[in-house]
């Protein structure tokens, strides 16, 4: 599954020339410069330009004064140096891997930071910011080494991705886990992962300055080693270069940059896989920048433009009170999300199709039994999710209740309850399925509704609704999230098709969609009404808080068709998960039933995030199981993978509202917990 930059086929002549380096040099540093000056004179504050110049010059009234020295500039220099440390983390990182994609967000380091800094502030105590910031670092270091050793560190652009990706939710999911169990200790730390560059006074920036020199100070340093890998680990060797040292002294040395940063900032999103990419092109054409000692600072300046460029973009075009709610990092990752995805394009996969699952044939009474057993375990878990809760009840009370002859209080409960277990329930025999019909389809083991982006745009459009009509009724928010799931995997696959859906192109563009529809949630929620985001953000966590019996009907109808379809065209499913030339030989419409198949798996996918909102990984991990409890064939592997999912997301559900009831937990950040090793493991098999 190794995945190569593209070819590199016809070059324009390179510039040996030093002049046009340092024109183009200088040209960024006045860009960056202009950028600066502009960013000083936006803000909240009636503030413009002649009042910063008074207060630069020490002319100005002592409340002008006090704006521009306490804010503007202290965000102005936030931005630059946070620009500059991604930029140059993400040109090392590159560079060291000779990996295009590599960069402190798909190396899972904010997530890590974030993560350790979840845990520390659960401890209670406070601390100092040069101390949070090694905490940062040992959390961002430690995800950095184990994306790194999942994506074998020179090889597999796409795996690095996938890797880091996977990894990134799976902490995530735990971080959000610690907001909800802690929230009086992780005040505030919620607010900081959205990543915002403003900053009260100069104290953060001054302490976070230094770690951003020692940083620069290092690669400039191992800058010829860096060089030499470029040719090669044989040719490195050959020439007296420590692979390994350097490899893993650069490593360190980007993830200093990256968690000061988001030590001062909190993710800023992209900006490190983004800037090496814009000089790139110039390296092609001046040969100075394909050194390491002019490239990185470069990346350096890029980065900074990039980041002080969002701010000033976004102040420009949203009001200012507004845009004073809208963190720089929603911004950075609306923009590298699009940049993900023509990157994903445009890559070479030199893969061919994935390896299909080792076959087993299992007996008719293996999946007999395996079938028995997972209904009676649906049964168990959905007696239980019935029972259990803040309240605990009896068989009775749910057979009084049923005939219409239970008290108030028991009618209450499980009038909210069982509305929540069927939600669970149907949400995750929907998504099993759709998973399923995803994977046969694109016969590519890696792909489910979540990592293809379609949850993501389902998630937009049932946003979207919510937040601009907040009288809407299930039926219509059922109907927003299918017309976005609809648009979503419209441009997924499409920009797929073009490799064939073969390889793993499919998830990388994925994962870029679903990391723009992230995006413009968030965007959404700010810009038009702040007080609907408790609700969006619960929903989106895949809880079912608030379901009603009206909410689960369009999912039940759904559900009920996308298995009679999948019984009665099981054996159409069986031919097209195997290749491209047995349905033709005989004579299915391959296109057309692959068109039918994905269809049905948006709606399903649509109408499920509808119902129980974002709920990842387990049309990942219910396929595979049942696959590889029953077999190939999917006449069993349909029914046994519906079995899963639904067990497994009500499981979700239960334990994430009774084990620290009164506080809830969604079901998907523990689907999300629960599926990001696996598809961990997957990733790891897969390289075999």
């Amino acid at each position: 599954m190794a995945v190569t930059a593209s070819a590199r086929t016809t070059r324009p002549p390179t510039v040996t020339s030093r002049t046009g380096a340092a024109a183009v040099t200088a040209t960024l540093v006045l860009l960056v410069t202009a950028l600066a000056i502009v960013d000083i004179t936006q803000g909240t504050a009636a503030v413009g330009a002649p009042e910063v110049w008074k207060a630069l010059t020490g002319r100005a009234d002592p409340a002008d004064a006090s704006v521009v020295i306490a804010s503007r500039l202290p965000r102005m220099t936030a931005g630059l140096l946070v620009g500059l440390a991604l930029g140059m983390a993400g040109a090392a990182l590159q560079a060291v891997s000779r990996n295009v994609l590599a960069s402190p967000d798909t190396l899972a380091v904010n997530a890590g930071s974030y993560l350790a800094l979840g845990v520390a502030a659960v401890t209670g105590v406070s601390l100092p910011l040069l101390a949070s910031s090694g905490i940062a670092f040992v959390g961002g270091l430690a995800a950095a080494g184990i994306v790194l050793g999942l994506s074998s560190l020179g090889a597999g652009t796409v795996r690095l991705v996938l890797a880091g990706s996977a990894l990134t939710l799976g902490l995530t999911a735990v971080t959000e886990g610690l907001l909800l169990l802690f929230p009086r200790e992780t005040e505030g730390l919620y607010r900081w992962n959205q990543g915002s560059i403003a900053q009260t006074g100069f104290d953060g920036v001054l302490q976070m300055a230094p770690l951003g020199a020692v940083g620069l100070l290092g690669f400039l340093l191992v800058a010829r080693r860096i060089d030499a890998l470029a040719l090669g680990d044989d040719a490195a060797r050959g020439l007296g270069v420590p692979v390994r040292t350097t490899r893993v002294t650069v490593v360190v040395l980007a993830a200093l940059l990256s968690t000061a940063a988001v030590t001062l900032a909190g993710p800023i999103g992209f900006v490190g896989l983004c800037a090496p990419a814009l000089v790139r092109p110039l390296a092609r054409r001046f040969r100075a920048f394909t050194r390491t000692r002019a490239s990185i600072p470069v990346a350096g300046l890029v980065g900074a433009a990039l980041v002080l460029g969002s701010d000033v973009l976004l102040r420009a075009l949203v009001p200012a009170d507004v845009a004073v709610a809208v963190p720089t990092g929603v911004v950075t990752s609306l923009v590298g999300a699009v940049f993900l995805i023509v990157m994903a394009t445009r890559v070479r996969d030199g893969a061919g199709a994935a390896a299909p699952d080792r076959l087993h044939i299992r007996s008719r009474a293996v999946f007999l039994t395996t079938t028995a057993v997972l209904a009676a375990a649906l049964v168990g878990v959905t007696i239980a999710a019935v029972l259990m809760g803040d309240s605990k009840l009896l068989l009775g009370d749910v057979v009084n209740w049923a005939q219409g002859r239970s008290g108030r209080a028991v009618t209450f409960v499980l009038d909210t309850r069982v509305p929540r277990v069927l939600a669970a329930l149907l949400a995750g025999a929907a998504l099993a399925l759709a998973g399923t019909l995803v994977q046969a389809v694109t016969r590519n083991p890696l792909a489910e509704p979540g990592t293809l982006g379609v949850s993501g745009g389902a998630g937009l459009g049932a946003v979207l609704l919510v937040t601009t009509v907040p009288l809407a009724g299930p039926w219509s928010v059922a109907g927003a999230a299918f017309a976005g799931a609809a648009a979503s995997s419209v441009l997924v696959f499409g920009l797929a098709a073009r490799g064939g859906f073969q390889q793993n192109r499919l998830v990388l563009v994925g994962f870029g969609v679903a990391t723009g529809a992230s995006a413009l949630i968030s965007l959404l929620i700010i810009l038009t009404d702040p007080f609907n985001a408790t609700k969006a953000l619960t929903w989106l966590s895949g809880s079912t808080y608030g379901r009603t019996f009206p909410d689960v009907v369009p999912l039940a109808i759904v559900l009920a068709v996308g298995l009679l379809v999948a019984v009665l065209r099981r054996t159409e499913l069986d031919l097209v998960s195997l290749d491209e030339d047995t349905p033709r030989l005989l004579g299915l419409p391959l296109a057309r039933g692959r068109l039918g198949f994905l269809a049905l798996s948006v709606l399903l996918s649509g109408t499920a995030v509808a119902a129980a909102g974002t709920i990842g990984f387990v049309g990942l991990v219910a396929p595979h199981a049942a696959r590889a409890l029953v077999g190939r064939p999917h006449a069993r592997v349909v029914p046994v993978a519906v079995l899963l999912g639904a067990t497994l997301v009500c499981t979700a559900d239960l334990v994430g509202r009774t084990v620290i009831a009164p506080a809830q937990l969604g079901a998907g950040l523990m689907t999300a917990v629960i599926g990001t090793p696996y598809f961990l493991y997957l990733l790891v098999r897969s390289r075999r």
